[in-house]
């Protein structure tokens, strides 16, 4: 490389030492050259080190950058050096010997999460992060309703700062040998593998424990782990200290009680030793209106349709179905992660409609249809569905009742306009002189035929 020109070699280091400040050691997975060079402004990772045969290491997609700890050298560029970065802390990885004979869960592989382009940080996210930062043992408990990116912030805070992170999901079955490991058959012999837990202890990684309130009794195996001075393998007669950094995050979407309304089915009551034992509670909300649009829009990017007006109506409909689930008007919940599904089939099949039609399709007929009509309002191209029902209205007696579709924020005015609620359907009616009388008032509440021996559920 000594023939390299001087603008060229300055690139190159530019390169080398925004790899570096990134906190980057060799071999690189392609993904994160790809993101160091777009913060340059480059599309890809530069060519003089992906389609060089010298520079890709032996494992698979990822290469070997000029002096980041290999043989390689390239041509001093002429101009200042820069002071010399500061090297990001390695995780600490698992002993080769007992790997190879206990057959450790990854193995040599590094489990730090990627870093997601279309990430927000907000919440408790830097709470995160100052911990893990720290080094200190500091188990944390996270609660929160689904879909509002518990999980994704413990990965996201470890992909920020190059930590390992063992995700481990819950359920009712897990027990001491998935967690902490047991004897397995191995190329025809039976040997010790170490659990995911144990795993992490020896790397000094972060244990992410996800769902932590679905598990039962034999969850008490990880009492001493949550006291943060190791465990006693007693199939093995060995006791396992916590490498330095070793840290816990717990997911859940109870605070360890159960679920008294069914909403999280298979949630359990959790010891309450254990739940003595995490340091600290955070309790996660779903993003601010403001924040979730942006996650939105970002999401809505690496789908490759964007479309700011309809991120933002998305943001305000979560929003007011949120408020009204909290004030006890609705069951069900529209979840940022229902959101992002939302934008996904928009850039699919380019329809708004489509998008909101099938992000609901999950929910019962009643919130369905209450959920739609509402999004209706906000967006002028989507149809509401009133004129084919009013039409089947024409010809009805005087004295059919119809039922309304009003929200609980316009409940005083239908009131004031002579509707009257129906306590046993929960629903406010007129009768079908009363629409003819005044169309234009009734309309926007979409009037229909009430259903003979129908019980249905006010949405708002």
């Amino acid at each position: 490389m000594n023939n390299l020109t001087t603008k060229q070699a300055i690139k190159q280091q530019t390169f080398v030492d925004a790899v570096r400040a990134a906190g980057f050691s060799n071999p690189v997975k392609r993904s994160d050259l790809n993101m160091v060079a777009n913060d340059l402004g480059m599309k890809y990772a530069p060519a003089w080190i992906v389609q060089n045969s010298t520079y890709r290491s032996t494992v698979r997609g990822h290469f070997n950058v000029p002096e980041l700890g290999s043989d390689f050298e390239i041509a001093a560029p002429v101009v200042a050096a820069p002071a010399p970065a500061v090297a990001a802390p390695v995780a600490p990885t698992m002993n080769a010997e007992i790997s190879a004979i206990r057959g450790a869960t990854a193995g040599d592989m590094s489990l730090i999460p990627n870093r997601m382009p279309t990430y927000v940080p907000w919440g408790h996210h830097d709470t995160c992060e100052t911990v893990i930062n720290s080094g200190m043992f500091a188990p944390m408990y996270i609660t929160g309703l689904s879909g509002n990116g518990k999980t994704t912030m413990v990965q996201q805070a470890c992909a920020s700062l190059r930590r390992e992170c063992f995700r481990v999901n819950i359920t009712s079955a897990t027990d001491e040998d998935d967690l902490l490991g047991g004897f397995r058959l191995i190329n025809g012999n039976t040997v010790w593998q170490d659990g995911p837990v144990t795993t992490a202890m020896r790397r000094g990684a972060v244990l992410l424990i996800d769902e932590i309130d679905l598990g039962g009794h034999l969850m008490m195996c990880l009492q001493p782990v949550l006291e943060g001075t190791g465990v006693y393998l007693k199939k093995i007669n060995e006791f396992v200290e916590p490498a330095a950094g070793f840290t816990i995050f717990a997911t859940a979407n109870t605070k360890g009680k159960g679920s008294d309304d069914g909403r999280f089915a298979g949630t359990n009551v959790m010891n309450e030793a254990m739940l003595d034992r995490f340091d600290w509670t955070l309790e996660q909300e779903y993003a601010p209106k403001g924040t979730e649009k942006k996650i939105l829009l970002k999401k809505m990017k690496a789908f490759g349709r964007e479309d700011n007006e309809f991120a933002g109506m998305l943001a305000d409909w979560a929003q007011a179905i949120r408020k009204g689930y909290e004030e006890g008007h609705v069951d069900e919940i529209i979840t940022t992660r229902r959101l992002e599904n939302i934008c996904k089939a928009f850039s699919i099949f380019d329809c708004r409609e489509t998008a909101i039609n099938m992000a609901l399709a999950r929910f019962d007929d009643d919130t369905r249809t209450a959920f739609r009509d509402f999004y209706a309002k906000l967006d002028d191209t989507i149809d509401a569905g009133v004129d084919h029902v009013v039409e089947s209205l024409d010809d009805l007696e005087d004295n059919v009742l119809l039922n309304l579709s009003v929200s609980f924020e316009d409940k005083d005015e239908a009131r004031a306009q002579g509707a009257r609620w129906d306590a046993n359907n929960k629903k406010w009616t007129i009768t079908a002189k009363q629409y003819n009388d005044n169309r234009d008032c009734w309309q926007e509440w979409n009037p229909e035929v009430a259903p003979s021996n129908t019980e249905t559920v006010c949405p708002f």
